[in-house]
């Protein structure tokens, strides 16, 4: 039985391209079949791609694989959701959060996916429903990452109002709200000053954006809850939703948008590191204390960035006025300047 590949990339770059060439050569070798996406297919809100998956070969393929960084991986979701095909994303972006595989492991990763050595994660969406004023049809949309309203233009502020399971909650105006996923949490949602929410919690998060008000923090609903956002009629500016930053719609006043989870996109996954792991890594996060690497010595590095999270900590004195500055230039307490006495 043949076993089949697509490979879905941002073939405009020539990263991508070289990423692309050697795909193809290790996949053949490896005995698969490798069909490239044609990506002529247009981009509007709405689920779009559903006439278009036959064509694509998606449910012919073992897997989906993508060559690029998050926006790509996205793309790819747009062919995969609703089937059982997972994505493995090989990144040749910045952060690639969504990611599996860097660059240069990417002769391995083949290796992985012709021995079926990898695990299948099932990552929740959001349901995107907008009513629009004088329609009788909602437009139904979806996002792996996030739905944001947003402001269609600079100038003016967005007045929207919020509710939570068919409830009033609150009305301000801002630049726009975003709902994600737990899988977005860490994208634009995280910019906007929102939690990290770990992928395997079953929540949609809202985040406001930049919103005059007193009370305007971000919250968490559960698998069953639904947000509302209504753009006011005395809204100054319309509104426009975006779905993952490709599908967007535009809100005249008086639409509203509902967002609830919805289905599943499948992510091969190569490591069962904890996700603890992966935001160090993606985010290059300082993971030891101030004590580990004034004891590890100024200036060597240790004990900050990736890979310092399991370093030894050094012998460091409990009192900190007995630590001695990397110059030599004073003990214990603090030099004071002359102009300023010490205090009593």
């Amino acid at each position: 039985m043949t076993r089949r590949v697509l490979i879905v990339t941002h073939g405009g770059r020539p990263r991508a391209v070289a990423a692309l060439a050697e795909a193809l050569r290790e996949l053949k070798a490896a005995g698969f079949e490798a069909t490239l996406h044609d990506d002529a297919l247009a981009e509007e809100f709405g689920d779009h791609m559903a006439a278009n998956r036959v064509r694509e070969g998606v449910h012919r393929s073992e897997a989906v694989m993508v060559l690029g960084g998050d926006g790509t991986i996205l793309r790819a979701a747009e062919l995969t959701r609703g089937t059982d095909v997972p994505l493995l994303g090989v990144n040749l972006g910045h952060v690639g959060f969504l990611a599996e595989s860097e660059r240069e492991d990417l002769r391995a990763a083949v290796q992985r996916l012709a021995a079926r050595d990898y695990e299948v994660e099932e990552r929740a969406t959001v349901e995107v429903t907008v009513h629009l004023p004088g329609t009788a049809e909602p437009v139904v949309g979806w996002a792996l990452n996030e739905a944001t309203v947003e402001k269609a233009t600079r100038d003016r502020m967005l007045e929207v109002a919020i509710g939570v399971d068919g409830r009033p909650l609150l009305s301000f105006g801002c630049d726009g709200v975003v709902m994600a996923t737990a899988t977005g949490s860490t994208a634009h949602a995280f910019s906007g000053g929102g939690p990290v929410i770990w992928p395997d919690v079953d929540a949609v998060l809202m985040v406001p954006l930049s919103a005059h008000a007193l009370f305007a923090r971000p919250l968490v609903i559960g698998p069953r809850s639904r947000y509302t956002v209504d753009v006011l009629p005395q809204s100054t500016v319309e509104g426009v939703l975006t779905c993952d930053g490709r599908r967007e719609i535009r809100l005249p006043r008086g639409s509203r948008v509902v967002v609830r989870q919805g289905g599943t996109v499948r992510l091969a996954r190569l490591s069962n590191a904890p996700f603890a792991d992966r935001l160090v890594s993606k985010f290059s996060l300082p993971v030891s204390g101030w004590r580990d690497r004034v004891g590890s010595g100024a200036g060597s590095g240790a004990g900050s960035g990736v890979g310092s999270g399991h370093a030894e900590a050094q012998d460091v004195p409990s009192d900190p006025a007995d630590i001695k500055d990397p110059a030599g230039t004073r003990s214990g307490t603090a030099e004071i300047p002359p102009e300023l006495p010490p205090e009593n």
